[in-house]
C-alpha cells in the first residue's frame, strides 16, 4: 500500500517486486535490541516500534520509529548514491514559493517529489510567524552516513528534508542525565509536523533519539 509503484505483494513471507524479484521479511532472529534494530534490521524490524500519532509529547526510551532501515530495502527503491543511483532521480522541489525562490532537491521515484510540494503548499498558507521554523531549509539530499554510523542517511535516498536549524534539537547535542537519559527538547510547531506526516513524511521529534528537524518520506509507517 505505501509502494504501489514497486511491490506488488507479499508471497511466502517475502516481499515481491514489480520485476520479479523477492526480498524476505524475517530473517528469523526473533526480537532484537534496539542497536541491533539500527545495524541490522530485516523488513519486518521496520514495524517492531509503533509510530505515535496525534499531538506531541516525550517519547518513551528507546522508541524510535522508523530509525530501523533495512538499507537494502531502499537502496532498491531509491538506488545507492555511493554507486550515483540517486541523482538522475532527483527533482527541484519549490520551497514554500510566496516567500522566496527556494528550491530543493529530492527523489521523484514513490511521488516523494509531489507530496513534498503538496506540504511546502500547505506550509505556505500558515500564518507568517510560522516562517521562522520553514526557512531556510537545512537540507534535502546529501550522499551521507548517520552522524556517530557509517549507517547511510536517508538524504542520501533522496527522501529526507531538515528544517528549522535555529530551532532544532538533536539528542547527541545534548548530555544525559546521571541514569544515561536523555531529556526529550522541541521547538517545532505541531501544526507543521502534522502537514508532514498527511503527506507520508514520518518525524524525527517522535524519536526517544530525538531531531527535531528531520523529516522522512516512509508513509508504510503511516498507513491506518
Amino acid at each position: 500500500m505505501a509502494y504501489p509503484d514497486q511491490i506488488v505483494g507479499v508471497v511466502d513471507g517475502q516481499v515481491l517486486w514489480r520485476d520479479g524479484k523477492r526480498m524476505t521479511i524475517d530473517d528469523g532472529l526473533g526480537a532484537k535490541s534496539l542497536n541491533a534494530l539500527l545495524n541490522s534490521p530485516d523488513l519486518q524490524d521496520i514495524f517492531a516500534i509503533e509510530y505515535p500519532k496525534g499531538d506531541l509529547s516525550p517519547p518513551p526510551l528507546d522508541a524510535d520509529p522508523g530509525r530501523a532501515r533495512p538499507e537494502a530495502f531502499f537502496d532498491r527503491m531509491y538506488g545507492n548514491c555511493r554507486r550515483g543511483e540517486v541523482t538522475e532521480n532527483l527533482v527541484d522541489v519549490a520551497w514554500m514559493p510566496s516567500r522566496g525562490k527556494t528550491t530543493v532537491k529530492v527523489t521523484r521515484i514513490n511521488g516523494v517529489a509531489a507530496q513534498l510540494q503538496a506540504v511546502s503548499a500547505k506550509l505556505d498558507r500558515l500564518p507568517r510567524s510560522f516562517d521562522a521554523y520553514l526557512k531556510p531549509i537545512a537540507g534535502t539530499y546529501a550522499c551521507r552516513v548517520i552522524a556517530g554510523t557509517e549507517r547511510l542517511s536517508t538524504h542520501g535516498h533522496g527522501i529526507a528534508i531538515d528544517i528549522a536549524l535555529k530551532h532544532a534539537h538533536y539528542w547527541r547535542w545534548s548530555k544525559p542525565d546521571v541514569a544515561g537519559r536523555y531529556r526529550w527538547k522541541n521547538e517545532i510547531p505541531f501544526e507543521i509536523v502534522r502537514i508532514f506526516e498527511e503527506h507520508g513524511f514520518i518525524w524525527g521529534g517522535r524519536w526517544y533519539h530525538y531531531d527535531t528537524m528531520h523529516f522522512e518520506y516512509r508513509p508504510e509507517l503511516l498507513i491506518k
